[in-house]
């Protein structure tokens, strides 16, 4: 019997290509233990690329386990988050090819949380001759965010499917 409690969060699948589509379903089905028949949309900021959108209901940390399971198709950009739950962080996740996976934490509000270790680190890089705004820059996710800005625009308006964890 776990002890975490369950919260909530988005699967966001950028673009996939269409052979790959049901294997991006089998990956949150099994990540999440429940049959999961997504709505697949054209990615008109990709032509020939396809996207969908779910949200979810798990236990804390499902957010993780879904990203590492989707990273395993590295052509297809999507993003995944969990919000925060009861003593635990929310957390974001985003992947681009070309560019990998990021992770931040995030605020009840989805602010990003950058740590105080983050913070004195970047503090010692900058000093150290490291460019401070890129450090930054690279703990916001700056990079994932504008090479998924155009995706994110494509899928206003597209269906949203809502799952459950079973057990």
């Amino acid at each position: 019997m776990s002890t975490r409690g369950t919260t909530r969060g988005v699967v966001y699948v950028h673009s996939s290509p269409s052979a790959v589509c049901p294997h991006v379903e089998w990956a949150i089905s099994g990540t999440l233990g429940t049959r999961v028949e997504l709505k697949w949309t054209a990615q008109p900021a990709a032509p020939g690329q396809l996207r969908a959108e779910c949200g979810w209901s798990a236990p804390s940390g499902a957010g993780a386990k879904l990203a590492a399971a989707l990273k395993a198709w590295p052509m297809v950009r999507f993003e995944v988050a969990e919000e925060p739950s009861a003593g635990v962080d929310g957390e974001r996740f985003c992947y681009v090819p070309g560019l990998g996976l990021w992770h931040a934490r995030t605020s009840a509000n989805g602010d990003i949380v950058v740590g105080e270790d983050q913070l004195r680190a970047l503090v010692a890089q900058s000093r150290a001759g490291e460019q401070f705004a890129h450090k930054l820059d690279e703990l916001l996710g700056a990079n994932w965010d504008e090479a998924l800005e155009d995706f994110r625009h494509a899928g206003d308006g597209a269906p949203v499917t809502w799952l459950h964890q079973v057990g």
